[in-house]
This record gives structure tokens, sequence and C-alpha cells, in this order.
């Protein structure tokens, strides 16, 4: 059994809260030969024809020798290569699904493959779940903790959403490809680790505040990750080998945190909120895209000094749990501190380095709850107290 996998169920085992999905993702291979393995994988399985999904970087990353050696294993590969929109991203949207689901011919192919970051992944991920088709991850940057995910975010008329989808069946991570990757993605996936401070305490506040359900195994496992990235941020920033697999790991394990309580929780807050709020108002104004984990990053900064700040008060944590959340608000890490592991890690620090301004900025500190009503944050709490907000950006 793969050890991380096995280290995921261990963690299941000491916990209580009744709430475990099944995590079969099996195997999961960070290796210098991973595309190779995943070639090896998919004949033994017995797939003769799939198509592998990349956009034009990650082809050139990845794909193409990974179509290669899928040929040499008597696997007929189709190439579906997702085309950027006008502003020349490449966006999880209704028109790069369609894309990828024309390509996909039901009575034909066996297996997607999602060669790329996370926009790829979230495409494919929902493709293959809407036509029940196994997916198979193959990540070209250390970029973000959603390989493994069953949920995708998709943009549908412009409106950031996350839509129920499939995990991969198995995963396969090649580390020169991720070594070689473009720096500000790993510095996008330590940023994505970094906004688990935020989102672990918006847990935590949203179980005592809001009733909504915790899992501890899944917790920790989180916690666990985020540590690991915190305490090699400048191996991470200089792109060692040792740092990006510590980085690869800690994105997995993030991954099959969320996948064992089958909901983001763990690794998912207001941080990510207020990354989807900007995220929906550049697309709106046909901006370019910011790399989805520095956007978060700089928003859990942010927040952790809004956090600080209403522990100070503690009127907005329930009376029963008052003491203990207003600790763990004082406990969050000071914003300079921080900025200070991003800027070892050679990531954007401030909202400002990526185009975010002051009035976005404010405006969506008071509206970013409403992206995802359902979850109980502090940061909701604090705009429900004021009367901030009234529509979804």
């Amino acid at each position: 059994m793969n050890e991380q996998i096995s280290k995921v169920r261990k963690a299941a085992e000491t916990c209580s809260c009744g709430r475990h999905e099944p995590v079969a993702i099996d195997p999961i291979v960070i290796s210098r030969d991973a595309l190779q393995q995943a070639a090896i994988y998919m004949a033994k399985r017995q797939y003769q024809r799939v198509v592998l999904c990349v956009d034009d970087h990650t082809y050139e990353a990845a794909g193409r020798k990974l179509e290669q050696v899928l040929q040499e294993e008597g696997i007929d590969a189709a190439v579906c290569v997702i085309s950027p929109n006008a502003a020349g991203d490449v966006v999880a949207d209704e028109a790069s699904i369609v894309q990828l689901m024309l390509a996909i011919q039901p009575s034909v192919t066996q297996a997607v493959i999602a060669a790329g970051a996370g926009t790829i992944h979230d495409i494919v991920r929902f493709a293959a779940y809407r036509l029940q088709l196994p997916f198979l991850s193959v990540p070209t940057a250390p970029s973000v903790d959603g390989f493994t995910s069953k949920g995708a975010p998709i943009v549908i008329r412009g409106q950031k959403i996350t839509v129920p989808a499939c995990a991969p069946e198995a995963l396969f991570a090649d580390i020169d490809v991720l070594t070689a990757a473009p720096g500000e993605l790993a510095a996008a996936g330590f940023g994505d680790m970094l906004g688990k401070y935020t989102s672990l305490f918006d847990w935590e506040f949203g179980h005592a505040a809001g009733g909504e359900p915790y899992c501890q195994a899944a917790a920790s496992l989180t916690r666990e990750a985020l540590e690991a990235c915190a305490a090699h941020a400048e191996e991470i920033g200089r792109r060692t080998e040792q740092g990006i697999r510590i980085l690869m790991e800690s994105l997995i394990q993030s991954g099959l945190a969320m996948l064992l309580f089958g909901q983001s929780h763990p690794a998912s807050g207001a941080e990510h909120h207020l990354s989807h709020y900007w995220e929906m108002d550049f697309l709106r104004r046909g901006k370019r895209q910011v790399l989805h984990g520095a956007k978060v990053a700089a928003a859990s900064a942010v927040l952790a000094q809004v956090y600080r700040e209403l522990a100070e008060d503690g009127r907005l944590f329930p009376g029963s749990a008052r003491a203990q959340l207003a600790a763990a608000a004082r406990g969050l890490p000071q914003p300079e501190r921080m900025r200070a592991w991003l800027r070892a890690a050679r990531a954007p620090e401030m909202p400002e380095e990526l185009g975010i301004d002051s009035g976005l900025l404010a405006r969506s500190l008071r509206e970013a709850h409403l992206v995802r009503p359902n979850r109980f944050t502090l940061l909701r709490a604090r705009n429900e107290q004021q009367g901030q907000g009234s529509a979804a950006p």
C-alpha cells in the first residue's frame, strides 16, 4: 500500500467522527520514472484508448513524453489541448469542459488523463464524472492541493462554484517534471498550503459556532502537511529536489485529507472565498488571471490580521468555545511571519502585487463570504454582524 494512503488510513483509525469517505487512490507515485509507470499501469489495466487532456504548456512539460510512452505500451492516446480564453488563460469553464467532452468518445474512450496543474484537473475530473469514466492524475507542477480532490471548482456564467466530480484512480508525479516547472507555480503551491492556517481556524470556528461537521484526523493530516511546508520554505524557494518533493507530498496529503472528510473544509476557508471573489472580478473585467495559490496566500495573510484583531474583542465567538477560539485566533501567525515565509518561497507577499487594489480588497472583505454562503467562517460572522454583503459578487 502507498505510504501516504497508509498514513491517511491510520489517522482515520484514531478518529471517531463517523464521516470518513473511502480513499481509493492507488497507486500514488512520486518518482523520476513516473510517466513510464503511468503507462505501465494503464497497460496493466488494459486501457487501449484514452484521452490525454493538456494545455499548450503542459503538453510540452509532460504530455508529449507521456503520449510517446503510452504508444510504446500499445495505448492509443487522443490528445485534447484545451484552448485559452480571450484573455489568454486556460479556465475551467463551460467552453473548456465542452471542448474536452467533445474529444471523448463514450463508447470508445476507456479513461481520461489530466496532465497539467489545477485547472486541467478540474476540467477533467468534472467531464470524467459526468461521463462515468475513470481519470488519472499526472501533475506537471506542485501548484495546488486539489489533484486528489473529488470536487471541481468551475466557472459557470462568470460565477465560480464547486460541483461534485470524481477523484483520480491513480496519481503519477514525475519529480523531474515538477522541479523543471516555472518557479511561480511552486510558489503558488506553497501559498496554497500556507492558506491552511486560516482554513483550519475557520473550520474549527464553523464547527463551534455553526455546527459544521468536523474530523480530527483530516485536521491533523492537513496541519502536518502545512507545517512541513513552512519548515522547508527556503528549500521550496530554491526548488531543490527535496524541497519540491516535500511540497508535492504535502499538497497530496492535504488533498487526501479533504478526500477522507468528503468536503473541502480542512483546506478551504475564507481565504479561498477571497481568492474566488478576486478571480471572478478579474474574469468580468477581462484581466489575466493570477495563480490560485498566490491569491490564497495573500488572502490568508490579510485574514490572519483581521482574525487576530477580532480575537481581542471575542464577541463573535460562542460562549462555550470563546476562550478556545480566541486563543486559536491569537495563535495564527503574524502577517509579517507569513510574508517572510512567502519571501523565502519566492512568492508574492501582498495583494497589490497581484493586481488587487485597495478598493477590490475592501469590497471582497465585505462580500466574499457570499461566494460560499453555506460555509460558516469568522469572516462571514463578522460581516453578518455588521450587515455587510447582500448579493453574490
